[in-house]
Parts: C-alpha cells; sequence; structure tokens
C-alpha cells in the first residue's frame, strides 16, 4: 500500500503535495501542561518536522474509567498539529492497560514460564490471548477511530507499541487454550502432533488434547518441538491482537494506512516479522544502538534486514535515539555526527521516514534520561541544532523518497525459524549465536566494500548472485528444493556449519550432516565437533575457527576443498568445501570464522560469481555503499564508517549530499554520508 503510505504520511498534514522524506517523533503531550503544547508546535516547525505518533501510553488518560472518556485534550492537541502543518501517526493506546483495568481483571496479567504474575508498574502487562483484554482493547480502538476518523491531521494508525517487547511469552491459562487450539489448526489430529513432537521419547504421548501445555518449567529439558511451536504459537497470537486492531481501524477508516513498529535490533527474536509484515500497510522499525565493536554494522544490518522484510520496499523508522538512551548498563551519549549518520543509513537501507523517541525529553518516568530531540537543556543546545539540521538533510534529500533498494549481487539469508531452533538447549553448543554469525558474514562484505541485502525465505533468492545462508539450521524439504534450484540455475550458495540439520518439526535429516543439503554440497558429516569457549582451531589458508568443527568426508567427486584443518582433531580434513554444479556451486563454511577469517575467505566464494566491490580501491572497507531506485534516479549513499577522511575518486552523478574536492572526488569527513544521484536507466 505505498501509494497511501505516499499520498498520507510523506505528504503530511500540510497540504504540500510534494513526496518527501517524513521527520518527526514520539510526542506525548500529556506529560506537559497546556502552556507548552504551542511551544512544541513552534519547535517543531523549526526542526522540520513533518509527523508524530501520538497517544502511545494515553489509555489512562484518555479512559480514566471503565465508562469514562477524555478525548478534549487529545482533540486540542490534534487541531494544534494540524494547524502547524504536521501529520498524527495516531496510536490506539492499547500498549499498556490503565491501574482501573488491572484492578478489575487481575486475569489479563501475564504468567512466566515459572508461574510468577507480572504485575503493573511498568509496561505491556497484558496476555496476548487475554479475551478479557481483547475486549477492553478493541473498545477502545472503535472509540478512539471512530472520533478521528475524518480529522485533517490523522495521517496513519500505529497500532499498540512494539508488541512483544515484553510480553511475547505468556505461560498462563489462557496462553494453554489458545496454545491447544493453536496446535489444532496446526496439525488436526492428535496423532499428528504426537509425530512432530516425538513423544514417543520420554514418556510423553497425548492421548487428550487437554493434557498439552505451554512449555511451562519443567525438571529438564521440554521436549524442543513443543518449545519451537510454542514461539511459532507466542508469535502468532501477537500477530493475531495486530490483525484484531487493524481490522477495526480498516472498517472505520479504509483510506488510512495501518502500521505498528517492529524491532529488528540485537537480541529481539520472538517475533516472526516476515510474517507479520504483509498484515501492515507499511512496514515501521524502532532500532537502538547498542556499543560495542560492530555497533554502526549492527545498526546497517538491522536497517537492511528491514528492507528485505518489507520487500524491498520504503519503510518508516518510527523510533531511534538522538542521543544516550536510559536501558543500558552504560548509557553512553552519541558524538558529533552520529545522530546525522545514523538516521541516514536508515534511509540509505529503504527509510522514508526518521522518528525518534521521543519529542521532548521526560522529566520524570522510567525513560526521564532517555534522550530526546528537544534535551532537558531545552532548544538552546548542540544537540536541538543537529536535529534542526538533519531535518534540512532530509528536505534536500526529498527526491528519495518512495524509491526503493536495489538488489545486491550478494543476498544473506535470514530465518527466523532456524533462529529459533538452533538456539535450542541440548543442543551439540550453548555457545551459538545465530544472529552474530549473520552479522560476522555482513561486517566481512562491508570490510571488502561488497554491497549485500539481507533476505528471507519468502524473497526471489534467484535476483542475487550469490546466497549465504548462515547457520540454516531448519530446511524443510521445500526449501532443500529451492536451493537445490537455485545453485542448479547458475546460482552460488554458501552455507556454514549446523545448516540443513532438522526439518520444521526439528526432526533430524538421517543419513548424515548437513542433513537436507547434503548432496548439494556433496560432503557428508557423521559427527559434529564443536569447541569449547577459548578453544580454536588454525586452517591452512592462516584463519582461525571457533566454536564448531566438523570431520568432513567428501562424497562427491565434483567437490573440491578450499581450506584443509592445521590443528586440532581434524587436522589435515576439509575445513571449506565447494561443489560445481553446472554454472553454479554450493560451498560449505564447517568453522566460525569471524570477520577477520570471512574477509579473507570471501574473495575465494564470491570469485565464481563474478562478484566484486563497485568502489575505488582506496574506498572499499571505510566506506559502505547503498544503492535505492525510483523514478527520480539512482541513488547511491555512501556512508563512511571511520573518524578518518576518505576520498572516493572516480564516482560520478549529481551531489545530493556532500562534497567534492578541487580534483572532483567526493570527500567523506569522518563519519559523514553522501548521496549521488544518477540515472535511474
Amino acid at each position: 500500500m505505498i501509494s497511501t503510505l505516499q499520498s498520507r504520511m510523506l505528504r503530511g498534514a500540510d497540504g504540500d503535495p510534494a513526496p518527501r522524506l517524513a521527520y518527526g517523533a514520539d510526542y506525548n503531550p500529556e506529560q506537559w501542561p497546556r502552556d507548552v503544547w504551542e511551544e512544541d508546535v513552534r519547535l517543531m516547525r523549526e526542526a522540520g518536522v513533518t509527523v508524530v505518533s501520538v497517544g502511545i501510553f494515553s489509555w489512562a488518560r484518555i479512559q480514566p474509567g471503565p465508562d469514562i472518556w477524555d478525548f478534549g485534550w487529545l482533540d486540542e492537541v490534534m487541531d494544534l498539529l494540524h494547524a502547524g502543518g504536521i501529520g498524527v501517526d495516531l496510536a490506539t493506546a492499547t500498549a499498556s492497560p490503565p491501574p482501573w483495568l488491572t484492578t478489575a481483571h487481575p486475569e489479563i496479567l501475564p504468567v512466566t514460564a515459572n508461574g510468577e504474575t507480572l504485575w503493573p508498574g511498568a509496561r505491556q502487562h497484558w496476555r496476548p490471548t487475554s479475551p478479557v483484554f481483547r475486549e477492553h482493547a478493541l473498545r477502545l480502538v472503535r472509540e478512539i477511530a471512530g472520533r478521528y476518523k475524518d480529522h485533517p491531521a490523522l495521517v496513519a494508525w500505529h497500532v499498540s507499541n512494539e508488541l512483544g517487547c515484553h510480553n511475547i511469552y505468556d505461560f498462563s491459562d489462557d496462553a494453554a487454550r489458545a496454545f491447544r487450539l493453536w496446535l489444532r489448526a496446526r496439525y488436526g489430529t492428535l496423532e499428528a502432533l504426537n509425530h512432530a513432537w516425538g513423544t514417543a521419547f520420554w514418556s510423553q504421548r497425548y492421548s487428550d488434547w487437554e493434557q498439552i501445555l505451554p512449555p511451562r518449567l519443567a525438571a529438564s529439558h521440554p521436549n524442543p518441538t513443543q518449545q519451537l511451536d510454542f514461539k511459532r504459537f507466542s508469535s502468532d497470537a501477537l500477530k493475531d491482537h495486530l490483525v484484531a486492531e487493524r481490522e477495526i481501524l480498516r472498517e472505520i477508516t479504509p483510506g488510512v494506512p495501518v502500521t505498528t513498529n517492529f524491532m529488528v535490533m540485537g537480541g529481539t527474536k520472538g517475533m516472526n516479522y516476515p510474517d507479520w509484515a504483509d498484515e501492515t500497510d507499511f512496514v515501521s522499525n524502532d532500532h537502538y544502538v547498542h556499543p560495542g565493536p560492530q555497533d554502526r554494522d549492527e545498526l546497517s544490518f538491522s536497517a537492511n534486514l528491514v528492507s528485505g522484510i518489507a520487500g524491498g520496499r520504503p519503510w518508516f523508522l518510527m523510533e531511534h535515539s538522538t542521543s544516550a538512551v536510559n536501558w543500558q548498563p552504560v548509557n553512553v551519549a552519541k558524538r558529533p555526527g552520529d545522530l546525522a549518520r545514523d538516521s541516514l543509513l536508515h534511509v540509505a537501507h529503504g527509510a522514508d521516514a526518521v522518528c525518534f523517541f521521543q519529542w521532548r525529553q521526560s522529566v520524570a518516568g522510567a525513560e526521564k534520561y532517555h534522550s530526546a530531540m528537544v534535551p532537558h537543556a531545552g532548544a538552546d543546545s548542540d544537540l536541538f541544532r543537529a536535529v534542526v539540521d538533519l531535518g534540512a538533510t532530509l528536505k534536500t534529500l526529498a527526491p528519495v523518497a518512495g524509491s526503493e533498494r536495489e538488489a545486491a549481487a550478494v543476498g544473506i539469508l535470514y530465518d527466523w525459524e532456524s533462529w529459533w531452533a538452533a538456539e535450542q538447549d541440548s543442543h551439540p553448543t550453548s555457545l551459538l549465536d545465530y544472529r552474530r554469525e549473520a552479522l560476522d558474514w555482513y561486517s566481512a562484505l562491508l570490510a571488502l566494500g561488497v554491497r549485500a541485502d539481507l533476505v528471507t525465505t519468502r524473497a526471489d533468492l534467484s535476483r542475487h548472485q550469490v546466497l549465504i545462508a548462515p547457520v540454516l539450521h531448519v530446511v524443510p524439504a521445500e526449501l532443500a528444493k529451492d536451493l537445490t534450484r537455485y545453485v542448479e540455475q547458475g546460482g552460488h550458495l554458501v552455507t556454514t556449519y549446523f545448516s540443513g540439520v532438522v526439518d520444521e518439526n526439528d526432526h533430524v535429516w538421517l543419513g548424515g550432516y548437513p542433513g537436507a543439503l547434503r548432496e548439494l554440497l556433496g560432503i557428508r558429516v557423521e559427527e559434529f565437533g564443536p569447541l569449547l569457549a577459548g578453544e580454536s582451531v588454525e586452517l591452512d589458508d592462516s584463519t582461525r575457527g571457533s566454536l564448531w568443527t566438523d570431520q568432513i568426508t567428501l562424497a562427491d567427486g565434483d567437490t573440491e576443498v578450499l581450506a584443509h584443518y592445521r590443528s586440532g582433531v581434524h587436522a589435515g580434513r576439509p575445513a571449506v568445501t565447494r561443489r560445481s554444479t553446472g554454472d553454479g556451486s554450493a560451498s560449505y563454511v564447517s568453522t566460525r570464522l569471524g570477520v577477520d577469517g570471512l574477509r579473507s575467505l570471501l574473495p575465494r566464494l564470491l570469485d565464481p560469481a563474478g562478484v566484486s566491490s563497485e568502489l575505488p580501491p582506496q574506498a572499499r572497507g571505510p566506506v559502505e555503499l547503498t544503492v535505492r531506485r525510483g523514478p527520480g534516479g539512482r541513488f547511491l549513499f555512501l556512508v563512511n564508517r571511520t573518524d578518518e577522511t576518505v576520498p572516493v575518486p572516480g564516482f560520478d552523478g549529481e551531489v545530493l549530499l556532500g562534497a567534492r574536492d578541487a580534483e572532483g572526488s567526493l570527500v567523506l569527513g569522518p563519519r559523514e554520508v553522501a548521496v549521488l544521484r544518477r540515472p535511474a536507466a
């Protein structure tokens, strides 16, 4: 529904028909006295703000009692924002139930696997499967939608907020009943469920549906397929709530797009966002930088993955931070230039809106030390001046609005079910980190200056000459056929240890590892060789592996060895292999090489596809290149990954952002971003 997004969200409420990149924040006027509101609108206009999200945590203010409604303050806020030319992404306010509701109905409160109740006092204290909560939440949605359906400030609906952030897994009796219904729909019969769950093991066979529970605290490892299905069910339960709210909004306001903010960042994995994406009119995401050696690589990785979830179409950055957050062990302020670079890196990967949490920094509450567009220091501050500068930059980049991500030669396959299953208990190692492995491959490609797209199994894999599938643990038969077809048609697949091992029921593919991919790869592994923490092995290409090794036997005459183990119990045996099939190939990396090792190996893996960097040699590594394409042209974003000045000679195009030196070379200052426009053809 991008046309709707373009017509409402990107044009805002001021009547300007020209497409633009939206800019704004969460706005919480109920935290402030009335005399601050007009100053807020004035400063928003100064900063170039075009949209704000309103009402996210306002349930208790809008509905102070079961049959009491107070919309007067919100009416005034909506009118003020519209008069200032600012659009409103209006929240349904269902994220956190008010005290009167939890007092009257404590049965809506979530329960942990240990049987402990999560009490009010923070946020998101509700069960996704509670019929009582659903009744009250949908009544609120209907009231809000009915009141503001014709308000000229309304440009989009914001369902709840960060669904599942704190309540993804609920083990209550409501959840148990809903889980059994979900299982009936998935399997049809108890016989099919018993087979899928392998209940012949440990005397777990079920003879009645009522015997089935969520994987609550148990004496030992709960059934692994039960755990995997509970993850699937929990994601679906929240998706069902999203759909329930959305249907009311579509009924009352069919022309207003509906979204909810995902959290594609860090270790947030409980919600299967590729499965949710089609339930929204446009994809939105929240992202916060986690300090560390790969912090901005992780930002790029997450933004790239959001684009993959959105199918390459434009998406909405609903939240990120102007500076420090409040919830990390040490909350470090951003350096000069980071606010702009972080924001524009999201735009580079497809964001058509840049928004922050929040507009004005709170004076009370759990997030009072979380940065905002207007800090505690006020508008006379370096931070607010940086906010104003970013608003001007986004106005300059208006031609980018509506353009889509251009497919890169390399795709990195990111699979939620493999993420869930590969990190479960009772496995060869508890040290495996699915996301870290995928991020290492991404960082290594960045270090080589090679563009790559994060894609899901729902994507058209044939768009990429090289497809990297790290730890693709869960491989149903159909996916194995798709990957085989990809290689047979000339694609180059790269996968790693612990891939192809199980099917969709978490049942091991028999005959040797890597199971479903064994014949495609032309190798056979009889037993895994996980390494202890701190242990490593050397390969004969001078790289070092950690975490994992495999005892590989070549099973096909077309399989070549790209690297052997030089040390460890598998010394002299293959460590990295490649099997050619027609014009395609399938490669296997049997150990964790880390960013440096992958940077060394990748040129050999990319070479059969003829893939290399599009950047000049001196910019490969220091500069990240991303490309968006639309009717207005082909937009090249060049992001300086370093704290040094980097020249980028020989790169032509109209400069929308950035500067050239006297010789005509594009020059990127520390942490700067440049944008070039070329013809779309």
